[in-house]
């Protein structure tokens, strides 16, 4: 038989501007190494390890029992689901929302940031990127054929940008402005005047403020997470991504809003209804039921877990010649590496030396690059164990030479 002919296919130029995601190229380290027999534990990654609440679960499955549910389920989210977004927001954040105009359920909140950004860059628009920031609004930018301006977010400013600082000829060309707060991969947080002083910032030079708030719900001690929607007119420039992945450990059942300017929403819809369908009903009714039913004290239970294992990362990273800001949210501990190193050599030594995966700073944007972001979504015996791994390596001498 005649060996086959290789015929190339080259890549588009768009994707040629996009280098490969880092947690797949880690996940094939990783791989690697647990072929060796090593026991990796994952740090790097920012999902939660522990379930949804079991009504959560027990909706889902007695609604997929069904059999008039297993249709496409349409394109605007099901009138059960957007009702109990608007009401979760009334109640969480006493801001009003009308579930048919201004709220818009989504395949996860990752796929409504890429779908807006389509939806309102052009080649040559620019849009102002947190860094160090989440990589896909980056990403996002660059395969719209948009140029990023990244908007340092420094420890000695709370990891707030100086919005003040972007230039007048920049802002006048600027199409997009993401915020995050809770943030990734930082964890630090604003505030509402932070919040009002963005949004008059998006009104003047008529940009679309952006706000990405999927850790709203992952807050330590009696902080709890504003809405970029509490500011007086913020509906007019903003929009704000929330999704059910952290809230209520649901990362996998892909279940995120868009919530806000009803203009931008419907760009949206008319983007995303060319590109994808609508959530299995099911998980439609059972993330309803989570927002409606799960209460309070469930969340401060799972919290508390994530405040045990953010206090062990805490007191280890002194002995290993680091040190970080005590996060008030979000799923993560933004650790400074020893002085003279670099957050991507300190995570390939803790991988290679103690099996421990962390995610280089540098992953997020040049300010990144003095840190390291620690998961906090682990087991806690796990993060008990990494920590004792990375101390018993500095005490060797082999973390930090």
């Amino acid at each position: 038989m005649a060996k086959q002919k290789h015929i190339p296919f080259p890549i588009s130029q768009r994707l040629q501007r996009v280098p490969p995601y880092p947690f797949v190229v880690v996940a094939q380290k990783v791989r690697e190494l647990q072929a060796q027999g090593v026991d990796v534990i994952r740090m790097d990654i920012g999902a939660p390890d522990m379930p949804p609440p079991p009504r959560v679960i027990d909706a889902l499955a007695e609604m997929a029992r069904r059999p008039d549910v297993h249709r496409y389920p349409g394109y605007r989210g099901s009138p059960e689901l957007k009702e109990a977004f608007a009401a979760y927001y009334e109640r969480r954040f006493h801001v009003h929302l009308d579930p048919e105009e201004e709220v818009l359920p989504l395949l996860g909140s990752k796929e409504g940031l890429h779908h807006i950004t389509q939806a309102f860059v052009d080649p040559g628009d620019v849009v102002l990127v947190p860094d160090p920031g989440y990589l896909t609004y980056s990403t996002a930018t660059l395969l719209a054929g948009g140029e990023i301006y990244p908007l340092p977010l420094r420890e000695e400013r709370g990891f707030l940008p100086d919005l003040n600082a972007v230039p007048p000829d920049v802002a006048r060309k600027a199409k997009i402005l993401w915020l995050n707060y809770p943030n990734n991969p930082t964890g630090a947080v604003a505030d509402l005047a932070f919040f009002e002083q963005a949004v008059a910032f998006a009104r003047q030079w008529n940009i679309l403020l952006c706000h990405d708030a999927p850790y709203t719900d992952v807050t330590f001690g009696d902080y709890k997470a504003p809405s970029i929607l509490q500011i007086p007119g913020a509906k007019e420039v903003a929009v704000e991504f929330n999704s059910l992945s952290k809230a209520f450990n649901m990362a996998g059942w892909r279940v995120g809003v868009a919530l806000g300017n009803a203009e931008a929403l419907a760009a949206l819809l008319r983007m995303k209804s060319n590109v994808d369908s609508g959530i299995f009903l099911p998980i439609q009714h059972a993330a309803a039921v989570a927002l409606r039913e799960v209460e309070d004290a469930w969340i401060v239970a799972r919290n508390r877990e994530y405040a045990r294992r953010r206090d062990i990362i805490l007191e280890t990273l002194p002995d290993l010649g680091m040190s970080a800001q005590p996060p008030q949210g979000s799923l993560y501990v933004w650790a400074r590496v020893p002085r003279g190193m670099t957050g991507e050599a300190f995570a390939e030594r803790a991988l290679t030396r103690a099996g421990v995966s962390l995610a280089p700073g540098g992953w997020y944007g040049e300010q990144g690059k003095p840190f390291v972001r620690i998961s906090l979504g682990v087991p806690t015996p796990r993060v008990k164990e990494a920590m004792e791994r990375l101390r018993r390596l500095a005490d060797e001498s082999a973390l930090i030479d």
